[in-house]
C-alpha cells in the first residue's frame, strides 16, 4: 500500500506534535476494539519522540523512554491503556509468546510498537503504519492504514492538521 499522508518534521518539536495529533486522532476515533501501530525507521529516527507524542495526547505527562530492555512499557491512562513496545532487542519472535504479547492488543488499548518486523509471525496486523526517517536535520514521516480503524486514524488525523 502506498503511503497516504505525509509530512516533513523539521525538528523534535514537530515530531512529538505529529505524535500527538495521531494520539488525538486515536482517541476521537475510538479505541473500543484497539488500534495497533507499527512504528518504523532506523535508529534515532524519532520512533520514540513521535511516541512521547501520542502519550501527551492520551494525557500523559511524564517521561517517555524506549522500552530497549523491558520491552514493553504499559502506560495506564485512565479508561485507556497505551503499550509502548520496543522490540530492537528482541532475540526471537518466539519470546513474545512467553510474555503473553497477545493480552496487550485487547479492547480499549492502543499498542505502539517499534521494530515491529522482529516480531513477525506472533503480532498482529497493524491498523496503521508510521514510518519515519532521518531528512537532514528534520524527519520524514508517512502513515499508511491497513484497516477500517487505521483509515479513521488517518482520517481524524488529517483534519487536526
Amino acid at each position: 500500500m502506498e503511503p497516504r499522508l505525509q509530512w516533513t518534521l523539521s525538528d523534535e518539536t514537530a515530531t512529538v506534535a505529529a505524535g500527538m495529533a495521531v494520539g488525538r486522532a486515536c482517541l476521537a476515533s475510538g479505541l473500543s476494539a484497539g488500534i495497533t501501530l507499527y512504528l518504523f525507521g532506523e535508529l534515532g529516527a524519532g520512533k520514540t519522540t513521535f511516541s512521547r507524542g501520542v502519550l501527551r495526547a492520551f494525557g500523559h505527562e511524564g517521561a517517555v523512554k524506549s522500552p530497549t530492555y523491558t520491552l514493553v512499557e504499559p502506560y495506564d491512562m485512565g479508561e485507556w491503556r497505551v503499550y509502548h513496545f520496543d522490540l530492537y532487542r528482541l532475540g526471537d519472535p518466539e519470546e513474545l509468546e512467553f510474555m503473553g504479547v497477545r493480552d496487550y492488543f485487547a479492547p480499549g488499548s492502543l499498542s505502539l510498537v517499534e521494530w515491529p518486523q522482529r516480531g513477525h509471525g506472533i503480532l498482529p496486523e497493524p491498523d496503521l503504519e508510521v514510518a519515519l526517517e532521518v531528512a537532514g536535520a528534520g524527519r520524514r514521516l508517512r502513515m499508511t492504514a491497513h484497516s477500517p480503524r487505521g483509515e479513521r486514524v488517518l482520517a481524524a488525523t488529517e483534519k487536526l492538521l
